[in-house]
């Protein structure tokens, strides 16, 4: 998958993975308009078939590895 050029806002807990409601890190922008969001999960599973249609990938999965710094 591409990495995304153009700026787009990071992905909070709020975007939600279009297959099933997870929390999103990946937004796909697809070469005929429009986007779509997966979760990790999802983005995995259907890779190959997203590389195909992608105009652009914004990838934020490696927040997984990273866990927030908690308050105090």
């Amino acid at each position: 998958m591409t990495t995304a050029t153009a700026p787009t806002a990071p992905l909070s807990a709020l975007d939600r993975c279009d297959r099933c409601g997870a929390q999103a890190y990946l937004r796909v922008q697809l070469k005929g308009g429009g986007e779509l969001l997966f979760c990790a999960h999802h983005a995995r599973e259907h890779g190959e078939k997203l590389r195909e249609v992608a105009e652009h990938v914004q990838d934020e999965t490696s927040k997984l590895g990273n866990p927030a710094p908690s308050a105090g």
